[in-house]
């Protein structure tokens, strides 16, 4: 199996090490620039068509992550699929970074993988050190502030003949440290702005519908229609007539209305992903009143399972995952999301999904 592998010693805490590896901005500074993919946690897709080695942007998940010791990744690269693991370890000098990456579907020539591992050294062992040297260098403050200078110069006596070429020596010494730093400074990039990790998205709250406002006052009244007036009719023979029996009416319900429309509900793939997608279920409530009760139930592929649910409890029984959750008003609606993982690349779509037994829309 060919792989590749790389790595470097660095006079920098694994903490630092790991904020470099794992800030998308910096990340982007020193390897290649990355976009986050909206509404999936956990993936990034890396701008590497243009770099040495990479015949196509590179889509990035994360499987692992211990801070501040192990990433792991899966990547799929235009359908080569590799794994990738970034391990962090303390040293005396400070950490030392292993980057290896195996191939699982797919590999490279050996042109490829000469100059992808080429690019790969040279990202560690110059790029890297020169963000990494950066991010300590804004952890110096030499500003004076209410706690006094954080960095103190030598203090120096009344000079004397010899003592003012000393510190003439000392003043010199210092002007070209301090000319040093301002063109470090000047020619350095600008401060990233860390980005946090991304919070779990919160369930949109259903906004509230004309008909649930109008249900009060709209509903029409139903009033009983008056029955007219029975006629009685005078026998014209002393043979006794038979009345004919009343035709049965058609039964309404105990309120005189029809009964209320059911649920509705429409599937949607939101976003795919490698081993994955996110699906959505929206769920609406067309009737005049609201429906304590609710219960969609979405049956999956063979060999998925569902990570995160927002919108909704919900409980798996083999392949049927079971959403319940509160009562949803007069003409409004809910949102849930669910995440799927697949043992296969390409990811398969649930195979039916019910709202109440009836059949969601979008299949």
């Amino acid at each position: 199996m060919i792989e590749i592998g790389a790595h470097v010693d660095l006079s920098h805490p694994s903490d630092r090490v790991w904020l470099a590896l794992t800030d998308r901005e910096l990340l982007g500074r020193w390897f290649a620039e990355a976009d986050m993919v909206e509404g999936v946690p956990d993936r990034l897709l890396l701008h590497t068509a243009d770099l040495p080695g990479f015949d196509a942007d590179v889509e990035v998940e994360v499987t692992e992550r211990r801070v501040p010791e192990l990433l792991a990744l899966r990547c799929d690269e235009a359908g080569r699929l590799t794994e990738l693991t970034c391990a962090v370890t303390s040293s005396k000098q400070g950490s030392r970074l292993v980057v290896r990456e195996v191939p699982t579907h797919g590999t490279w020539s050996d042109e490829q993988h000469d100059a992808r591992e080429q690019q790969l050294r040279q990202a560690l062992t110059v790029r890297l050190p020169a963000i990494l040297d950066w991010l300590a260098f804004q952890q110096v403050d030499l500003r004076r502030g209410e706690a006094g200078m954080t960095t103190e110069l030598p203090v120096i006596s009344t000079p004397g003949p010899a003592r003012r070429r000393r510190r003439a020596v000392v003043v010199g010494l210092v002007g070209v440290v301090l000319a040093a730093g301002t063109v470090a400074w000047l020619t350095l990039p600008g401060e990233p702005d860390h980005v946090a990790a991304p919070s779990p998205s919160a369930t949109p709250t259903p906004l509230p519908s004309v008909v649930e406002a109008a249900a009060t006052t709209a509903q029409p009244k139903v009033t009983p229609s008056a029955r007219p007036p029975s006629r009685t009719v005078a026998p014209t023979s002393a043979r006794p007539t038979r009345t004919p029996s009343a035709k049965p009416t058609p039964s309404a319900t105990p309120t005189g209305l029809p009964p209320p429309p059911p649920l509705a509900a429409r599937y949607d793939t939101s976003s795919s992903r490698l081993f994955g997608y996110t699906g959505e279920v929206v769920v609406d409530n067309p009737g005049p009143a609201p429906v304590e009760q609710w219960v969609v139930v979405v049956t999956l592929a063979e060999g998925s399972s569902v990570g995160d649910v927002d919108g909704a409890d919900w409980s798996r029984d083999g392949q049927a995952v079971t959403f319940t959750g509160a009562a949803l008003p007069a003409g409004g609606s809910l949102v849930i999301r669910f995440d799927v993982r697949d043992s296969r690349p390409k990811a398969r779509e649930p195979e039916s999904c019910t709202v109440g037994g009836n059949p969601c829309a979008g299949f």
